[in-house]
């Protein structure tokens, strides 16, 4: 790319510096969205986040450009230099670890998987970029943005993203890379059947005792008009489904599970009028809700793939909710508590559910 070419794409300082922090906030904001969708629907939000990053590639070069001299040349360091490198790097370490995911590469990491690094590094880079940001605190200019030649700018740079994404597409499948069987989410296919076939995940601390089956018992109450408390062995697995479980860790699995129906719970125990939410409890305290009609379709599964449960996949009892990723699969299920409300404190307790 010629000097010239360069100097007509690339956008005025200031503008530089606040779009860097604008695609990284909605990078961050879409990865998150990204977690909750695996439907058709949600794929204009797995599109804009990988353009995003990639728009993000182009203005960090523009930018190492205009600092490169501040940054080799000793001389220029000032106490917020060591940031801006660490900041330079969490960039640098979230867009390789998304560019080598999406070809489907995954190198085996100890303790955590691939993509939980891409993540780690991508919050990391929120962090830094806020606590730079504030050493060099400088608003754009209304001459900025007043120039028709700044909205071509920022138009090229984002059709390059776009393009660009198109094109990692078309190169996955000309060469058959791993990154061409994933799914929209970006997870890669686990075969087989049973619990040996899928990874054992938890949602951070989660990581129970195993459960007696002869002590366990399940409650549901709530807004019911009877509540049941019933053994292991009074639930009678004789509902089966297929369903795929797509976990945020980054791969996915289609099984056939076998269990309890929780439309036929809800039936037994007679849900009152007002009622608008199931919420599922395990024994680490983390919980989920869904909308009572979407908890109809629900299974409280005790087999997969013709075999029991294995305890790291949520024995003796699991919820396995079609349509939703992995995280709101409850493990360890105890308690099916029917609510006239929803539950938004859920979000806090996936955090701290499983610490002591």
């Amino acid at each position: 790319m010629s000097r010239s070419l360069v100097a007509r794409l690339r956008p005025p300082p200031r503008l530089v510096d606040w779009s860097i922090f604008v695609l990284v906030v909605s990078a961050a904001g879409s990865g998150f969205l990204s977690f909750l969708g695996m439907r058709p629907a949600w794929v204009p939000v797995f599109w804009f986040h990988r353009t995003v990053g990639l728009t993000l590639i182009v203005l960090l070069g523009f930018k190492l450009a205009r600092v490169r001299s501040r940054l080799t040349n000793r001389e220029q360091w000032q106490a917020s230099t060591a940031l801006s490198v660490l900041t330079a790097l969490a960039a640098f370490g979230t867009i390789g670890t998304g560019i080598v995911w999406v070809f489907g590469y995954t190198p085996e990491i100890p303790i955590f998987t691939f993509l939980s690094v891409h993540v780690g590094f991508g919050i990391l880079l929120v962090v830094v970029m806020v606590a730079h940001m504030k050493t060099r605190f400088r608003l754009p200019r209304r001459v900025d943005f007043e120039r028709r030649r700044t909205t071509l700018q920022f138009s090229a740079l984002l059709l390059f993203g776009a393009v660009t994404y198109r094109l990692q597409e078309a190169l996955n499948t000309a060469f058959g890379t791993p990154g061409s069987e994933r799914r929209l989410t970006g997870s890669r296919r686990e075969t087989g059947s049973g619990n040996g076939s899928f990874p054992v995940t938890s949602w951070v601390a989660d990581d129970p005792e195993p459960v007696a089956v002869e002590e366990y018992r399940l409650t549901v109450r709530g807004a019911v008009d009877e509540q049941l408390d019933l053994a292991y062995a009074d639930l009678d697995p004789a509902s089966e489904t297929a369903a795929l479980l797509d976990c945020t860790s980054g791969w996915y699995t289609e099984q056939e599970w076998r269990g309890v129906d929780v439309g036929s719970l809800l039936d037994r125990v007679g849900p009152r009028t007002a009622a608008t939410h199931v919420r599922f409890v395990s024994v680490t305290g983390y919980r989920w809700s869904l909308p009572i009609e979407e908890a109809r379709g629900a299974l409280l599964a005790t087999h997969v793939g013709g075999e029991r449960l294995s305890h790291g996949h949520g024995a003796p009892v699991r919820l396995v909710a079609p349509g939703r990723r992995g995280f709101q699969w409850v493990k360890w299920v105890t308690r099916v508590e029917v609510r006239t409300e929803g539950d938004p404190a859920q979000w806090l307790v996936t955090l701290i559910s499983g610490f002591d």
